[in-house]
């Protein structure tokens, strides 16, 4: 069996950097073995798999997510390069993607020459981390001093669980260098998916960086599920006013810029995540071999 991987790269900045992310149209076939074993071959931190609900309606499909390790209930860069990868072959428009965790609009619009999306996360929450803070900050190798006391360390939700902690300066995250055996048995244990370390540029601008050892990832380039539980802890705490739009800038420490725009509104627990994605030309292979 061949299985078509399209690649493409989501939430860049300027045309570059961003979080690649491996899709495959048509996916009905595949068994979840089949799956893991594509996200493995590909190597990125995850893979989304497509199918088309019904053959009378093809903008609601039915979509899985692969780290090369295992599937993952929901992400955020594999969706918007998804929708991408759609609308460039059939047209921009809505979907209503069916995911692990409920339902997910997205909709593409073409803005210049490059195509957007802006998907609308699950419902969020978040709640205080609790004395798991500590162990993390342990992990993570940083002192009381250097985190910053207006943004409490919190686990956030928008389809995963993430860590939220916020540091005092910028050169605190760019020097962020973690025990990553340590803080993948601590995720372990908690459930958490990533963990967001950001550093507040302005109420909404944002510096962060994403550790995902869950996935087999040292750090993430672009976040969208972690910027979706971010938006949502940032409302409910109200450390922004509303209606707002908030700026996430990730991926610099690693040569890869990536831009993720929140939209923050009020009356509803979702969260609006907006990027581009970019097709990636330079790649191996465009096909998969399956026994």
């Amino acid at each position: 069996m061949t299985v078509e991987v399209l690649r493409y790269s989501a939430f860049p900045e300027d045309g570059a950097g961003g979080n690649p992310a491996g899709v495959v149209l048509g996916a009905a076939s595949l068994s979840e073995p089949q799956m893991l074993a594509i996200a493995e071959a590909i190597g990125y931190s995850e893979t989304a798999f497509l199918t088309p609900v019904s053959e009378s309606d093809q903008t609601r499909l039915r979509v899985r997510y692969f780290s090369p390790r295992a599937e993952v209930d929901f992400c955020g860069h594999a969706t918007v390069a998804s929708a991408v990868a759609i609308a460039e072959r059939y047209g921009a428009g809505v979907l209503t993607l069916e995911t692990n965790v409920g339902l997910v609009p997205v909709s593409t619009r073409h803005d210049g020459a490059e195509m957007t999306a802006t998907l609308t996360s699950p419902a969020t929450w978040t709640r205080p981390a609790g004395e798991p803070a500590d162990e993390t900050m342990d992990a993570l190798r940083l002192a009381p001093a250097d985190v910053d006391p207006t943004y409490p360390v919190h686990v956030a939700f928008a389809g995963n669980k993430h860590l939220v902690l916020g540091v005092r300066d910028r050169s605190v995250l760019d020097a962020l260098d973690y025990d990553y055996g340590a803080l993948e048995g601590l995720m372990a244990r908690e459930g958490w998916t990533t963990v967001h370390v950001f550093w507040a540029e302005g109420r909404h601008r944002f510096h962060a960086r994403n550790a995902f050892p869950p996935g087999g990832v040292r750090e993430d380039p672009a976040t969208g599920a972690a910027a979706a539980a971010f938006g949502g802890y940032l409302r409910r705490l109200e450390l922004v006013d509303l209606p707002s739009r908030v700026v996430v800038l990730q991926g610099r420490q690693m040569g890869a810029p990536s831009r993720l725009v929140i939209d923050l509104r009020r009356g509803t627990d979702t969260v609006e995540v907006t990027g581009t994605a970019r097709r990636l030309t330079l790649t191996p292979y465009d096909d998969l071999e399956l026994p």
